[in-house]
């Protein structure tokens, strides 16, 4: 399963959600990322909701949640993370698009 590319206005709009996140909390992105990698090595396939609430609760908080979608793009772009699948979003009203990250 790939994912699609985003279009520039996503990109411009993730990449300032994460460099306020880096402001608010510098080194996110790394503690981060560090956090799913790992989390997904030990626990296999996991939602994107699910890991994003995880990290929240190791305390690797930052000032938006929609932060951590640069850490899930910055994984797969770098091929250290796959999408293998989607679900029904938990906090998206049951709405689809969630995704299923796994280490490739």
């Amino acid at each position: 399963m790939t994912s699609q590319p985003l279009p520039l206005e996503g990109y411009t709009a993730m990449q300032t959600v994460a460099q306020h996140a880096e402001e608010g909390r510098p080194g996110f992105q790394e503690e981060a990322k560090d956090f799913v990698w790992n989390y997904l090595r030990a626990f296999g396939p996991t939602s994107g909701e699910d890991l994003t609430r995880c990290c929240k609760a190791a305390g690797i908080v930052p000032h938006d949640d929609r932060a951590f979608g640069s850490v899930y793009y910055g994984l797969a772009k770098a091929g250290q993370i796959v999408k293998v699948g989607t679900c029904k979003r938990q906090r998206g009203h049951g709405t689809s698009g969630g995704s299923i990250w796994s280490l490739p």
